[in-house]
């Protein structure tokens, strides 16, 4: 997170304490799949209000408001299409490092990632390539940003005999297929989803999103931005459909990484109804949070396996994997990049909800949500569009758009006549903040008007020119 303003930077320090900088500032809490924050060892317990007062703290000025995008993309081989393994993306963060100047993300001696100038490149479970990039001001900029990242690994790709695909679901390979990252914490994880939800692997190793992170200048303020995202997140998983196929075939989902998220833990995902009720606030968040399952607990250096612990537990002293330590606030940051809800709150709110896609799309999605509640007016006709949905509707939309995408029925239309509607003011939303970014949004008003997703291109493509296979992907549209 920004050291300005925390939004779209995670937190850039090495998991290896002879390369830590330091304990972090709270500000700038982690995101799932980088370096966890360091907790110094606290004495007393820690408070409740403390929680609070620590998502509170993210309120800002909206002159201070940044935009922070993250996307996921696949590496594969070009020979074969397979899945890229750890010793070719060490060298792939290497060479990032030795050519232009970014700098190691270590944990037990390896390298994991790099950062440079608010911005990293970390991995996910599979080896799923993720750039966090910097908070910045506009849209234009964190297009850059994403444009120079790829130029520079596709110099390197190149040299390497790799390169990387933007899709939201792998469309080939089976888990077993798929090297897994040598992070502690993907292991212990690794372990528990299946306890906990049917398709948690498939959330680990297969899939890839691509998201922003926006901020709030108040608790109403968070309120409203929160009940838009959930509320339209559904919306935004349509547009952005790109995932039609696993293990080399249709699944008969547009989007194969939405319906994936329907079934991973239910005590940590989805909609989050208590946000629509009329005492939402604050304080809210963390009683759900405090309710939420721990994974680990993390100490010099290692992840302390607290998988189902409870974290109210750990409050009191009575954690059984540390019994008589309290946590500290880093320990709360830890805690809070565990929880996976459509929306995830933070000292920022995250909108989690697009399949990966191809360049072009990953400037759509800040673009769209931007446009919606980084504008007065624009936030105001969004919370009007979604005020009397029902939870039962929300619910329907975040199961069903997953595989009928835009042609979803809902009441006496479609969800593509929604994506019409949530397009048009998102345009009008950036046309109002002045900063000549609605060519951002060309493409999904394309997809709205016509119905047709990249998803239902591809399976136009397999039908017809690859003859029922997905390998020409691979190639076709490859970054």
């Amino acid at each position: 997170m920004a050291l300005a303003s925390g939004v779209g930077r995670r937190q850039h320090v090495s998991a290896s304490p002879s390369r830590s900088r330091g304990v972090p500032s709270p500000r700038l809490s982690p995101v799932h799949a980088n370096a966890p924050a360091v907790a110094e060892r606290r004495t007393e317990p820690l408070l409740k209000q403390e929680l609070v007062d620590y998502l509170k703290s993210g309120c800002r000025p909206r002159s201070a408001w940044r935009i922070g995008t993250e996307h996921e993309k696949l590496g594969f081989n070009l020979a074969d299409n397979s899945r890229l393994n750890y010793d070719q993306i060490a060298q792939l963060l290497r060479k990032l490092e030795a050519r232009f100047g970014w700098e190691p993300i270590m944990e037990d001696g390896r390298i994991i990632g790099v950062q440079m100038e608010g911005q990293s490149v970390t991995l996910e479970p599979g080896g799923q390539f993720e750039l966090s990039g910097a908070p910045v001001e506009t849209i234009h900029k964190t297009c850059a940003e994403v444009n120079s990242h790829l130029y520079q690994v596709k110099a390197i790709c190149e040299e390497l005999h790799t390169g990387f695909l933007g899709v939201g679901f792998d469309p080939k390979w089976a888990i077993n297929d798929i090297p897994m990252m040598p992070k502690g914490r993907y292991k212990l994880m690794k372990s528990y989803m299946p306890t906990v939800g049917s398709m948690g692997l498939d959330m680990m190793f297969r899939t890839c999103t691509v998201q922003v992170n926006l901020d709030f200048e108040s608790e109403q303020d968070m309120v409203e931005k929160f009940r838009i995202g959930l509320a339209l997140q559904p919306i935004a998983n349509a547009l952005f459909a790109n995932s039609p196929f696993k293990e080399g075939k249709p699944t008969g989902y547009v989007s194969q990484r939405g319906h994936v998220w329907t079934d991973v833990d239910a005590s940590r995902t989805g909609n989050l109804p208590f946000v629509f009720e009329k005492d939402m606030c604050f304080e809210s968040y963390v009683d759900y949070a405090m309710g939420v399952p721990m994974y680990f607990v993390y100490r010099n250096g290692q992840y302390i396996n607290a998988l189902g612990m409870s974290w109210k537990d750990f409050m009191a002293g009575k954690l059984p994997a540390l019994p008589g330590e309290y946590p500290s606030m880093a320990d709360w940051a830890n805690h809070l990049t565990t929880i996976f809800p459509e929306v995830r709150l933070k000292k920022f709110l995250e909108m989690r909800g697009a399949d990966g896609g191809p360049w072009r799309m990953l400037c759509a999605l800040p673009a769209l949500w931007v446009g919606l509640i980084y504008e007065p007016e624009a936030q105001r006709q969004a919370l009007a569009l979604i005020n009397d949905w029902t939870p039962a509707e929300r619910d329907y939309l975040r199961t069903e758009v997953t595989r009928f995408g835009l042609r979803t029925p809902f009441r006496s239309g479609t969800v593509q006549d929604v994506a019409k509607q949530v397009v048009a003011i998102a345009h009008g939303g950036l046309e109002r903040r002045g900063y000549d970014e609605t060519s951002f949004l060309k493409r999904l008003e394309v997809i709205a008007e016509t119905g047709l997703t990249q998803a239902d291109h591809l399976l136009e493509l397999y039908e017809t020119k690859w003859q029922r296979s997905v390998d020409p992907l691979y190639k076709e549209f490859m970054y």
